[in-house]
């Protein structure tokens, strides 16, 4: 089977590629561009006017299996996941049982085979049952398939237990994907300021993201370990990651659209779809995340994509589980905030929605080159539409995006060269 993608503008960072051409795909690799070698393609996908990008990848999802599918399961994540454009994710270890042994890393591996072709790869927890007490057996989880190990839902207090873990996957030269919260400070809603003290919400300060991130850098110095930042939220944090970066200290960081596009503000309708950990913060942080951004300091964009059943966000604020979906919306929300109004060009944010991540992972994907793995996601940059949660495909509706106008629409989506999404 000869695929051509035709007359689309190849958007591929990592060869520095921007060009209007076709792509050639067979059993499924890129085998050519433009005109190829001359034979007939059995299809013909018609790009013009729409970028031809690497396969976007998300680092840090939530499918909610084993033990909580009512909120999501690996093939309703993975239609969400194929719908927003994403070929690989990376789900989190905060399941029931936790993702913390080979068992578990094989049951993913198991009913991921069974969705629709979505590359997704686990992450193993640090500790055993998420309880931060010993490490888990990361040696056998990354025999069995893991991509990095993290804590993530919480982070890892024991500061002696994080430079151990730390030590023992340098080695293996497996990242560590670190949730940065100090619980000790922790125990509110929403972004604690003015508008909390105005809505009458208990706040979460700044200082209990930015206590770790501080930890965590200082540890990475001294272990030497690939430390990834996940959700960044503070201006705060940007300042710190900026200075280990100028130490030459090995930490990459990630943000998610909500922190660029929302701020605290929003929370005045107590509105629980708008309640997330960390939680949104000011305009001042936003503008500082689209600084970051532009700057090189945040590398990369991930959704945090975290579902919950209606019935658990259909309560009051204070009461409602933290988290929202994001994998249907991330890439026309960063789209309309950050190429629309000017900080990145569009290939700077396939590069940090794909080219960065496949990096910090060490895997051979995020790059349209022949002979690789054609993992492909056409998107039209012109479509312009209003977020509209009932047509989500993923179980749970839960986003803070509803009614927002955003630029920049999915068109179809390729694993493999296999189309496993196309719009209607």
């Amino acid at each position: 089977m000869r695929i051509c993608i035709q007359d689309g503008l190849v958007i591929n960072p990592k060869t520095k590629q921007e060009e209007v051409t076709n792509v050639w795909i067979e059993e499924g690799k890129v085998i050519a561009f433009g005109e190829g070698d001359g034979q007939r393609a059995d299809e013909i996908i018609d790009a013009k006017g729409k970028w031809v990008v690497p396969g976007l990848i998300d680092m840090h999802v939530h499918f909610r299996a084993p033990g909580f599918e009512h909120k999501e399961d690996i093939e309703s994540g993975c239609r969400a996941a194929a719908k927003g454009g994403f070929t690989t994710v990376c789900c989190m270890p905060n399941t029931q049982p936790v993702i913390d042994n080979e068992c578990v890393v094989e049951y993913i591996h198991a009913m991921a085979a069974k969705a629709n072709g979505v590359n997704v790869l686990p992450i193993g927890a640090i500790t055993k049952g998420q309880k931060g007490e010993e490490l888990s057996d990361i040696g056998k989880m990354v025999e069995h398939g893991i991509c990095a190990i993290s804590e993530d839902g919480k982070t890892v207090e024991d500061a002696g237990l994080m430079k151990k873990a730390m030590l023992y996957a340098k080695p293996f030269n497996l990242p560590i994907l670190s949730h940065t919260e100090d619980r000790t400070l922790t125990g509110g809603t929403m972004n604690a300021g003015e508008n909390a003290q105005l809505f009458g919400i208990k706040g979460i300060p700044r200082e209990a993201e930015e206590i770790i991130v501080a930890r965590d850098i200082l540890l990475a110095k001294y272990t030497g370990v690939k430390l990834h930042l996940c959700h960044m939220s503070t201006k705060g944090s940007i300042d710190l990651i900026r200075f280990a970066k100028s130490q030459g200290i090995e930490v990459t960081a990630e943000t998610a659209p909500h922190y660029f596009s929302l701020d605290d503000s929003i929370l005045g309708d107590y509105d629980a779809n708008k309640k997330m950990s960390p939680p949104l913060r000011t305009k001042e942080d936003v503008a500082a995340m689209k600084l970051a951004l532009k700057e090189g300091i945040i590398d990369v964009i991930a959704t945090d994509h975290a579902p919950h059943h209606y019935d658990e966000k259909n309560v009051e604020i204070d009461k409602a589980p933290f988290g929202i979906v994001g994998l249907e919306t991330s890439f026309a929300v960063s789209y309309t905030h950050l190429v629309k109004e000017g900080y990145l060009t569009p290939m700077e944010l396939i590069e940090k929605m794909s080219t960065k991540p496949a990096e910090i992972l060490g895997l051979d994907k995020g790059s349209i080159e022949i002979g690789k793995v054609a993992d492909i996601t056409i998107i039209d940059p012109k479509e312009t539409y209003t977020i509209d949660p009932k047509t989500f495909v993923g179980k749970s509706k839960n986003t803070p995006f509803g009614g927002m106008e955003v630029t920049g629409e999915v068109c179809m989506t390729l694993v493999n060269g296999k189309i496993i999404y196309q719009k209607a």
